[in-house]
């Protein structure tokens, strides 16, 4: 078969929380596969479906929601 299927992915996280966490892991030079997009945001809780359908529309094989 020939590549290995590597998603691309769409995380909206939360400022507050998510975030930071990934922030953090950042700071402490921990790696993430560079097919993960992360979108800040001030609440999760905010977030519109359809900017969820977009990043699918736009080519995102994930969409990743934390709070």
């Amino acid at each position: 078969m020939g590549e290995a299927f590597e998603p691309k992915v769409v995380a909206f996280c939360c400022h507050y929380c998510a975030y930071s966490a990934a922030d953090l892991a950042g700071s402490m030079r921990m790696e993430y596969s560079p097919n993960v997009r992360i979108v800040k945001l001030m609440c999760t809780g905010k977030v519109d479906t359809l900017h969820l359908l977009k990043a699918f529309e736009d080519g995102a094989d994930t969409v990743f929601v934390a709070g």
